[in-house]
């Protein structure tokens, strides 16, 4: 089985996690132009003098170069369609080409822009509708300088390690989500706005979250 990395748009990562994800990446795809200028200004720092080139340029192109479009032509996959974003785009392309991946992990994919940040933050509970862990698809997290994030659609455990800070949101307003583990349960939190269950922390290294239908849940770590 193999990793594969989504470099997109946003604050490229400096610090040494995120950066050793691509590091250790089998396959790396860039979304559009400034994903791929961003990974060209910092690869020296993360694989030393081996030149790593990514192994797809994938989007609309509105952010490619004319130079960057002609040095990396016989990689590049451009996609005008506007149903889904670039991100979306790269992500189906790995699903569809490269079998073997097991885990994906999508960086630069926040900061900069609010609206992306949210925009993009969200697209991974469509990811855990469409393309389910459960019916074979690979793990899907999107890591920053700052932050994991991950789906859950069901009761889980969660090995986080105590003391870590973690907020939980969902588009469900029905859902209810008993919690062992955290300072602050969740048993009656309510899932009607983005707040309610955020800025928690855990009190156990392993936390258990029993939900009441299974649904979209999105945990973000520190």
């Amino acid at each position: 089985m193999s990793t594969a990395v989504i470099i997109g748009g946003g604050a490229f990562p400096k610090k040494p996690y995120p950066r050793e994800l691509i590091r250790r990446a089998d396959i790396i795809v860039c979304c559009d132009g400034n994903a791929l200028k961003s990974f060209l200004r910092n690869r020296g720092a993360i694989f030393g003098e081996v030149a790593r080139e990514p192994d797809t340029i994938i989007g609309d192109m509105d952010s490619m170069t004319p130079k960057l479009a002609k040095e990396y032509s016989d990689r590049i996959i451009k996609i005008e369609e506007q149903d889904d974003n670039d991100q979306t785009k790269a992500l189906r392309h790995i699903l569809e080409h490269y079998p073997d991946v097991d885990t994906i992990h999508i960086l630069a994919a926040t900061g900069k822009r609010e609206d992306h940040t949210i925009g993009n933050l969200g697209l991974l509970m469509e990811y855990a509708r469409r393309w389910p862990v459960a019916t074979g698809h690979p793990s899907i997290d999107m890591v920053s300088d700052y932050s994991t994030a991950f789906t859950v659609t069901d009761s889980c455990d969660l090995i986080l390690g105590k003391g870590r800070r973690v907020s939980i949101f969902s588009p469900d307003n029905s859902l209810k989500i008993k919690s062992k583990g955290l300072v602050w349960p969740t048993d009656e939190v309510v899932f009607d706005n983005w707040w309610p269950a955020t800025l928690n922390r855990t009190s156990e290294d392993v936390i258990h979250l029993d939900f009441s239908h299974k649904s979209l849940v999105l945990i973000i770590t520190d």
